[in-house]
C-alpha cells in the first residue's frame, strides 16, 4: 500500500511538471522571461530529483544492495540536484527583488544570458560540497569498503565522524545565507509596496506572497538534509517507528515540496496558467 501511494504521487508530479514544461518550451514569450526560465529549471531540477528518489526507493522495496562504489555516485548525484533547488527559489527570489524594487533596470539585469549564467552558478554551487564529500570519502575510506553491498543513501559517503559533523554545519552555514538573503528580499519589496502607486502595490503584494511560498518550499527542501539525523536516532530506537518517519518524510518532504513549484509560478501565474489551460483543452 505504501509502494503505491509512493508511486502514484510521485509520478502524478512529473506528469504535472512535463506538461508545465512543454508549455514553457511551447511559447517563445515564456523562453525569453527570465522568471520561466528560472521556473522551468526548477522543474526539470525536481523531477530528475523525484527519478532519482524514486529509484532508491525501489531498490530498497525489492532489497536489491549495489556495491558502495556504485552508490556513492547515485548519491553524488541526488546531493548535487538536492541542493540545486534552494539556490534556484534564491534566484527566483532575487529576480522578484529586482523586478518589483528596480523596474527601469530589470530588463537590463534579467537578460537571458545572465539567466542562464546564473542557473550555471547554480549548479556550480551545487557540485562543489557534493564533490568535496565525495573526495573525502576516496581518501579517508578503505579499498575494501567501496565493494561491500549497501542501500543507496547519502550517509554512505559520511564516513568519518568528523566528516558528518562539517556536513551538518554547513548545511546549517548554507541554510542561514538563503533565509538571509530571502529576508533582505522580503523587507525591501515590503518597503517599496508602501510607497507605490495602486497598480505597482499590487505587484508588490504579489511578489510577497510569491516570496512567502517560496520560504515554505526552501524550509521543505532544507528539511529534507536535517531528516536523515533524525531518523538514524529514531532507528536506534525502534525500526517499525523508523519506517513511519520515512515514509511520512518522502511524502511530505521530498515529494510535497517539490508539488509547490507548479502551485506558485505554474497556477497563480495567469499567463502560464491561460498557456496551460490552452493546451490542456487540446488548442481548442
Amino acid at each position: 500500500m505504501r509502494m503505491t501511494i509512493v508511486q502514484v504521487f510521485v509520478w502524478f508530479f512529473i506528469c504535472v511538471d512535463m506538461l508545465m514544461l512543454f508549455t514553457f518550451f511551447s511559447k517563445q514569450a515564456f523562453r525569453s522571461d527570465a522568471r520561466y526560465i528560472l521556473f522551468a529549471h526548477t522543474l526539470m531540477a525536481d523531477c530528475l530529483l523525484l527519478l532519482l528518489t524514486d529509484l532508491v526507493v525501489l531498490l530498497g522495496y525489492f532489497t536489491v544492495l549495489l556495491p558502495v562504489g556504485r552508490c556513492i555516485v547515485l548519491c553524488i548525484l541526488m546531493g548535487i540536484v538536492v541542493k540545486n533547488t534552494p539556490y534556484t527559489i534564491t534566484a527566483m527570489c532575487l529576480e522578484r527583488y529586482v523586478a518589483i524594487c528596480m523596474p527601469l533596470r530589470h530588463a537590463s539585469i534579467s537578460t537571458t544570458g545572465r539567466t542562464m549564467a546564473a542557473i550555471a552558478v547554480v549548479w556550480a554551487c551545487s557540485s562543489v560540497r557534493a564533490f568535496m564529500d565525495l573526495i573525502i570519502v576516496t581518501v579517508t575510506a578503505p579499498p575494501e569498503y567501496f565493494d561491500r553491498p549497501a542501500s543507496c543513501h547519502y550517509e554512505i559517503v559520511l564516513v568519518a565522524g568528523w566528516h558528518n559533523l562539517m556536513y551538518a554545519i554547513l548545511n546549517q552555514m548554507e541554510f542561514g545565507i538563503i533565509v538571509i538573503i530571502i529576508l533582505f528580499c522580503y523587507t525591501k519589496i515590503m518597503l517599496a509596496a508602501r510607497s507605490a502607486s495602486s497598480e505597482s502595490k499590487e505587484s508588490a503584494s504579489k511578489g510577497r506572497r510569491t516570496l512567502l511560498f517560496h520560504s515554505l518550499q526552501l524550509i521543505l527542501c532544507m528539511a529534507d538534509l536535517w531528516v536523515p539525523f533524525i531518523a538514524a536516532a529514531v532507528k536506534e530506537q525502534s525500526i517499525s517507528l523508523f519506517l513511519h518517519v520515512r515514509f511520512i518524510n518522502f511524502i511530505i518532504i521530498t515529494i510535497i515540496s517539490r508539488a509547490l513549484s507548479p502551485l506558485i509560478y505554474g497556477l497563480r501565474d495567469k499567463t502560464f496558467c491561460l498557456a496551460l489551460k490552452y493546451y490542456l483543452s487540446c488548442k481548442a
